[in-house]
């Protein structure tokens, strides 16, 4: 055995124990407004902070020692401050770089770990529906910034000839639309298109109806119980996955649906997590996050379905090619990228 191999790996696992015990610190900080009552970045003592968000004063020293021994917040002299870097991926739901309603997702993941126990002991499922609720918001709230940021201003304008269409009018279709920000997004930028998103989660289609009326676009946008493979097929000038074929269990029959449903000149935009297309290409920070939270949400949810094809969040441009091309499509190219994305077009 290799002595000093042996420390090194107790020491990253420290870290990475205690980066999962200050993400919980995270979640309830956001879950209590402690962040956002510290999005000025001026420096507040705990009784402070406790007098402005009716929290307990005691534990509140606690929280925020937490914080700024991880790097997330400076002190002195028992005085404690958010830097503006920190308030914007912590505080400002707005910014584009906001990620403190994601770790909801990871609190998901803890919240439904016997039943990942029983799926790994059994045939692998576990369904999109049967996770913690906190699943469902924790994933709008993770993936709403990215669409804010990208959606209208790169990813659209990156595909052939679509942003004219949508501002003339075009018909598009949102599949797997959970609840509905992309879609939301979209109708709010393009007046003169409709939209209708897609989902098999009831309970989502409820939410996105609401989030559509709540923007001022439910008159052009409208949210329908179905699946990828059975929503209705009509002549769409764009049809869009966000961050959801490769949770199918058969995507290759999602995209043969989307074919038949595609005008002749129609446009499929697929949204996918970023990634290469072998496991050395994705043993980067952002590869650690996708397969760990593959192995609870993505992989399982297409297990449990059929075919259950298991692509996983890391599949990669490759993999996603070939499921496009044995779907029908000739065309399908990688229109952009993020850190955190692969923006693919795929045509017939």
């Amino acid at each position: 055995m290799d002595e000093a191999k042996l420390q090194d790996f107790m020491g990253k696992l420290v870290n990475d124990m205690g980066a999962a015990a200050l993400l919980a610190n995270l979640i309830l900080g956001d879950e209590l407004g402690l962040y956002r009552a510290m999005a000025d970045s001026q420096f507040v003592t705990p009784e402070e902070l406790a007098q402005k968000t009716g929290c307990n004063a005691r534990l509140l020293r606690e929280w925020l020692s937490a914080q700024a021994a991880s790097g997330y917040m400076e002190h002195k002299e028992g005085r404690f401050r958010l830097p503006e870097e920190q308030a914007m991926a912590l505080a400002i739901e707005d910014s584009p770089v906001y990620a403190a309603g994601g770790a909801s997702v990871i609190a998901a993941l803890y919240h439904d770990k016997d039943k990942l126990v029983a799926a790994m002991r059994g045939d692998g499922g576990l369904a999109w529906g049967d996770h913690h609720p906190c699943m469902f918001s924790g994933t709008e709230r993770f993936f709403r910034p990215g669409y804010k940021a990208n959606l209208v201003s790169q990813w659209l304008p990156a595909l052939t000839g679509v942003v004219d269409k949508l501002k003339a009018g075009a018909k598009v279709a949102d599949v797997g639309c959970g609840h509905g920000a992309s879609t939301v997004i979209m109708a709010q930028a393009f007046p003169a298109s409709t939209f209708i998103g897609y989902d098999y989660h009831a309970p989502s289609i409820t939410v996105a109806n609401q989030r559509a009326s709540e923007a001022g676009v439910g008159e052009r946008t409208q949210f329908v119980k179905a699946s990828a493979k059975d929503f209705p097929d009509h002549d769409y000038d764009l049809i869009c996955y966000f961050d959801c074929l490769h949770d199918m269990g058969d995507p290759v029959g999602a995209a043969r649906h989307a074919y038949k449903a595609l005008k002749a000149d129609g446009t499929v935009l697929l949204v996918e997590p970023y990634a290469g297309d072998n496991l050395d290409a994705n043993s980067t920070p952002v590869g650690r996050l996708f397969y760990a939270a593959s192995t609870f949400i993505c992989t399982p949810n297409s297990l449990s379905q059929e075919v259950g094809l298991g692509l996983g969040a890391q599949a990669g441009e490759a993999r996603l090619r070939a499921v496009f091309e044995e779907a029908g499509f000739k065309t399908f190219r990688r229109a952009t990228e993020t850190p955190f994305n692969l923006i693919l077009e795929a045509r017939k």
